[in-house]
């Protein structure tokens, strides 16, 4: 009764903060997602997320508590350096964390912890960035790390020194070493382990950055790192934490915070440009607080009921096999894979995806192969699963 009441629960407030944020008076588990008039306007449809909390379909859908936050923020005026020392201290109390602050998303994060790094919250230095003369200005990082966002590191005049082994991350250290910048998602695929990582910065006195955006599943994680001991760790606030897309974390040392946050706006300095606002900043701590309050065994529950009615609905087609696929570091949430034999069906990828989001409603997957799909039910709104199921029968079955 009580898993059935969490599920229920959880069913009832992804509803109210779908319709809520899409400013939405009713939408059909049937037809898919109703379009709201400022999209219609402009010819954009909704789309069915099948693929997560990605940027490019808009992060996650804010909950209603999020948005009424952001809407009494947005009434009055506040000095907002204040308003970034209050948020930031209980950011950091609600995480356990020495210091915190709320960035522009976790690629602004990145830049930040980086001109704390460099810069040191020296004002001269803070002045001159990307001028990085003078200053510690290199960033160790693992070859296989790379995932396309050192450019947030070298907006700051940063250079990259790539290593692949812990033998030569020892030698990369020298005086001008400002940071070790690890990707949390990419573990798995260097030679260095986070533990390994954060004892050689301890030991050599170079801070270590942890970006860990799509990391906060399970809700341990939003605590995990920092008490491994990296000196600053990233989160995104508009993906699991369902905070405004354009707001992050840094959180982790208190000096390296405070020498960031001079570096950021409404400083005139380098980071100006990654402003975020008061609606913002107020918006991210009430999805914090919404997220560590939240029933996340009733919501992995659900999850886990939208994986396998995807799986018993797609079992009886011949060539077709299906399978759970949880993802070990970021976005650690149920997810579908769906695998199809050439002999079966002479669809690749492309063509299903296609298909997909040319169709009606629009539904967005993932490529996982050259006949493998990944489906991702974590921000499908309640029906939505269904109506991808049905969607996916239809393509194979005709095929």
């Amino acid at each position: 009764m009580e898993n059935e009441t969490s599920r229920r629960g959880f069913i009832a407030t992804t509803t109210t903060a779908a319709i809520t944020a899409a400013g939405v008076a009713n939408a059909s588990a049937a037809t898919g997602p109703a379009t709201p008039e400022v999209y219609a306007r402009l010819g954009i449809r909704p789309v069915i997320n099948g693929v997560g909390v990605v940027t490019h379909l808009g992060g996650s859908l804010m909950h209603p508590e999020v948005s009424h936050a952001m809407e009494q923020a947005a009434k009055c005026f506040v000095p907002l350096r204040d308003l970034q020392d209050k948020v930031g201290a209980r950011i950091a109390e609600l995480l356990g964390a020495e210091a915190a602050m709320v960035t522009g998303g976790c690629a602004s994060a990145i830049t930040m912890g980086t001109v704390a790094c460099i810069a040191r919250g020296d004002k001269d230095n803070l002045k001159r960035l990307p001028d990085t003369t003078g200053m510690k200005n290199e960033i160790v990082q693992q070859k296989s790390h790379r995932g396309g966002y050192e450019q947030q590191m070298w907006l700051v005049g940063a250079k990259t020194v790539w290593v692949e082994t812990k033998e030569e991350l020892e030698k990369a250290i020298n005086e001008k070493t400002a940071m070790l910048f690890f990707y949390n998602e990419m573990e798995p695929e260097g030679k260095i382990s986070r533990h390994e990582w954060i004892e050689v910065g301890k030991r050599r006195g170079v801070p270590t950055f942890n970006d860990a955006a799509s990391d906060a599943t399970p809700r341990e994680r939003l605590f995990q790192y920092q008490k491994e001991g990296f000196d600053l760790v990233a989160f995104s606030g508009g993906k699991a934490i369902r905070g405004p897309q354009c707001s992050g974390i840094l959180m982790g040392r208190k000096d390296l915070i405070q020498g960031a946050i001079p570096g950021f706006n409404p400083y005139a300095s380098i980071g100006r440009g990654m402003k975020v606002g008061k609606e913002e900043m107020i918006g991210l701590l009430a999805a914090l607080e919404r997220y560590l309050k939240a029933d996340h065994d009733g919501e992995m529950k659900e999850l886990e009921s939208r994986v396998n009615d995807i799986r018993d609905g797609l079992g009886g087609i011949a060539g077709l096999t299906t399978e759970r696929y949880m993802p070990p570091i970021a976005n650690h949430v149920p997810h579908v894979l769906v695998n199809w034999t050439p002999d079966a069906f002479a669809l690749k990828t492309g063509d299903v995806t296609r298909a997909l989001m040319q169709g009606d409603p629009s539904i967005a997957v993932s490529p996982f192969g050259d006949r493998k799909l990944k489906i991702s039910v974590w921000m499908m709104q309640p029906g939505e699963h269904k109506i991808v199921l049905r969607r996916l029968r239809e393509i194979f079955t005709r095929a």
